[in-house]
């Protein structure tokens, strides 16, 4: 029999590791590194030797056919490029596409083993075809949804004998539309900007970015528009037998102070008597198993975890093979995936083996499933394998929120008693509700996530009375439409069915980066606010999300094979010229309305909370048209003659956070620069450090506890504490 020589392409380098010690006999594939210090595996099986690689994401994207120049526009000439070709900050890939062509020519046989989805398909036919000349035409597909080692196996022994082209073709329209989306919307807004009044701000939008940011600024002028009206609401407590109970007015808002009076006046210092009480028994089912939104919902309620922080870190959890696939859409769980297995394993688990123990006594076994499916992926699920190395808190929360749901699925309904209580006096009426629960049923299995509730009635029955011991009308008023989270936001993208379960998290990453949006409870900028307006004038499509909603339709019907990517391409784009050829003719419209936006946002994101200390005016960034070099100077200068400024790190995107220094109280300037950590400094207390440090020179007999504490000096000393600061 002819050993083959296989070669395996993973998506990430972990992802690659696993893939090899699941192929190799000996459980010990030989790592091996490459001119440029790519790593590979070398595996030896029965068939022949497997080679299992990996790239770092996409290697390949869409870029402008031949040369353009950056502020061109409209552009509608493509191709797939090396992604170091395109972007400046990617040229470190040149190397991996290198290595995985080298490893390419002396394959037979290739197997597509990236995540089993549109962009999964994606990279693995971009490499295969471009740096592998070729090797889709002959090419396997590998399927799994966990990354445990049996799974892994079985998914080799069972390749698909061809690529899932249509799913990779879908993903390629995609990455083709955002791209002529982008560019030419983006490029229109900044260069349009630019022309008028000379202020270079990168500003974006795209087919998903728009309407997301749209439906953030209808609730901001929603909001800002909105007029509070008054209505008043009666407190009432009656006691019995010692204990307190909260009474409820049978008409919950009152339009009119003097009704609500009225109904104080009426009833205080009154007898209440005992009308009904009403009881009821209802079942509350199990929760369904958790799909991608569901999870981020659900991290978010418990956690206040960002949706694209939880995708983060269950990508982690999968690569460590403790958690199924994240990226799905599905909330059921298939027959055949060894729930009984699984729970088993998890018994073995201190913190789960009473749980799932009592789980295993059944004789059969069945989750509560949800109405969502995925073709390609189940709902998410703990493999049962422990974690083989050390989790962080946010792992561990998160591992313990997706076992516990797994385990909740397979849990009895659980049964609880409501009661209601109707006291009256006169014509005006009170209510109190309690409840309990008969039978915990999953909600056992759930602990802390399941909503513990427990409200007991006062021991009276009908005809009974009781002395109201307290009543008081309370003027609120109508509160507008709440702002939204990130939560939120994403809910409302996945219910315009906008974007995708992948990449909703990350648009709205996006809008924070353009300093479009701001808060965790979040505010729309001013320059969001504009954006929104003059593509509602010039180009209202691109903000319909029923537009973007049909453009997913369509690549999913490429998906099913009823529709070609060419066509999709064309028929999406003859719409979209148009859009474009009103944008270049209102260029100047678009730009002066922009100009002042930008040039306000510009000037607050360079000006200071703290004021000068000289002369209290405001500070800003500014640069010397000499020397060009930055730094912070006040703008009393001309007015006040004020000298004073302090000098800023040189390299690097400055931001200014609302954080303030601990030693001396002055605003704190973040520091990104690319290759390095990033750092938090005081510029106030740098000075005082040069200067104590000069004086010293001078005074050598200074006393050393003089020296103020610097926050820069604290995290040179300490750099694995710099940390993201959220702003």
């Amino acid at each position: 029999m002819k050993r083959t020589r296989t070669l395996v392409l993973c998506e990430k380098p972990s992802a690659a590791a696993r893939v090899a010690a699941a192929l190799d006999e000996e459980a010990s594939p030989s790592k091996r590194e490459m001119h440029g210090g790519v790593t590979f595996f070398e595996c030896s099986t029965r068939q022949g030797s497997v080679v299992v690689c990996s790239a770092i994401g996409h290697l390949y994207s869409v870029g402008t056919k031949g040369k353009v120049l950056r502020n061109t526009y409209p552009v509608w000439d493509f191709n797939w490029k090396a992604k170091s070709q395109v972007e400046r900050r990617s040229t470190r890939l040149a190397k991996w596409i290198a290595a995985i062509g080298s490893l390419a020519e002396n394959a037979d046989r290739y197997v597509n083993a990236c995540d089993y989805d549109i962009e999964g398909s994606l990279i693995g036919l971009t490499i295969l075809r471009y740096a592998c000349h070729g090797a889709d035409r002959k090419a396997s597909r590998m399927k799994f949804s966990s990354m445990t080692d049996r799974e892994l196996r079985e998914a080799y022994r069972n390749l698909s004998p061809r690529l899932d082209s249509s799913v990779a073709e879908a993903g390629r329209c995609r990455h083709e539309l955002d791209w002529l989306y982008g560019i030419n919307l983006s490029r229109a807004l900044t260069e349009s900007t630019l022309k008028q009044c000379r202020i270079y701000a990168a500003l974006s939008t795209g087919r998903v970015q728009g309407p997301t940011l749209n439906f953030v600024v209808e609730r901001e002028l929603e909001i800002e528009s909105f007029v509070p009206t008054p209505y008043w609401t009666i407190d009432a407590i009656i006691e019995s037998e010692g204990k307190e109970y909260t009474l409820e007015y049978a008409k919950p808002r009152i339009p009119t102070s003097s009704e609500a009076l009225q109904v104080v006046r009426d009833c205080e210092g009154q007898d209440l008597e005992v009308e009904s009480v009403e009881t009821r028994e209802f079942h509350e089912l199990p929760p369904n198993p958790f799909d991608l939104p569901s999870l981020q919902a659900e991290a978010f309620r418990h956690f206040h975890y960002s949706p694209s922080k939880t995708l983060a870190v269950a990508e982690r959890l999968y690569l460590g093979a403790v958690v199924s696939y994240p990226r799905t859409s599905s909330q059921k769980l298939p027959r055949d995936l060894g729930y009984r297995e699984i729970l088993h394993q998890l018994s073995q688990q201190n913190e789960y083996s009473r749980l799932a123990g009592k789980i295993l006594i059944s004789e059969r076994l069945t989750p509560q499933q949800g109405p969502k499916d995925d073709p390609a992926h189940p709902a998410i699920y703990p493999t049962g394998e422990p974690p083989k190395s050390f989790l962080t808190d946010a792992e561990k929360n998160l591992y313990d929120l997706i076992v516990r749901r797994f385990m909740a699925v397979f849990g009895e309904p659980s049964l609880r008693k409501l009661s209601t209580m109707t006291l009256k006096h006169g014509p005006h009426s009170f209510l109190t509700k309690a409840s309990r629960a008969l039978n915990a049923g999953w909600t056992e299995f759930y602990p802390p996530y399941s909503r513990e509730y427990s409200q007991e009635l006062p021991d009276l029955k009908g005809g009974e009375r009781v002395q109201l011991k307290k009543i008081a009308a309370t003027e609120k008023f109508v509160e507008p439409p709440p702002r939204y989270n990130s939560n939120s936001l994403l809910r409302r993208m996945e219910q315009a069915h906008i974007g995708t379960k992948a990449t909703r998290a990350e648009t709205i990453d996006t809008l924070y980066k353009r300093g479009y949006i701001k808060k965790s409870r979040i505010e729309a900028t001013p320059l969001a606010i504009e954006i929104s307006r003059i593509l509602a004038r010039h180009c209202p499509l691109i903000l319909d999300p029923g537009f973007t909603a049909k453009l997913e339709e369509l690549l999913t019907e490429i998906q099913e094979e009823s529709r070609t990517r060419v066509n999709v391409l064309l028929e999406t784009l003859s719409q979209f010229r148009s859009v474009m050829t009103d944008l270049v003719i209102g260029e100047d419209d678009v730009g002066s309305q922009l100009c002042r936006t930008v040039a306000a946002q510009t000037s607050l994101d360079r000006t200071l909370v703290s004021p000068c200390p000289q002369c209290g005016s405001a500070l800003k960034i500014v640069r010397s048209r000499q020397s060009r070099k930055r730094f912070i100077g006040c703008t009393g200068r001309l007015e006040k003659g004020c000298s004073f400024s302090l000098p800023l790190p040189q390299f690097g995107k400055l931001t200014l956070l609302h954080q303030k220094c601990s030693a001396c109280g002055f605003q704190l300037v973040l520091t990104r620069s690319k290759g390095y950590r990033k750092m938090i400094s005081c510029a106030r207390c740098y000075v005082n450090r040069v200067r104590m440090t000069r004086l010293k020179e001078l005074t050598p007999m200074a006393d050393p506890a003089a020296e103020p504490r610097s926050t820069l000096a604290i995290l040179r000393k300490a750099p694995s504490s710099v940390q993201d600061h959220k702003e």
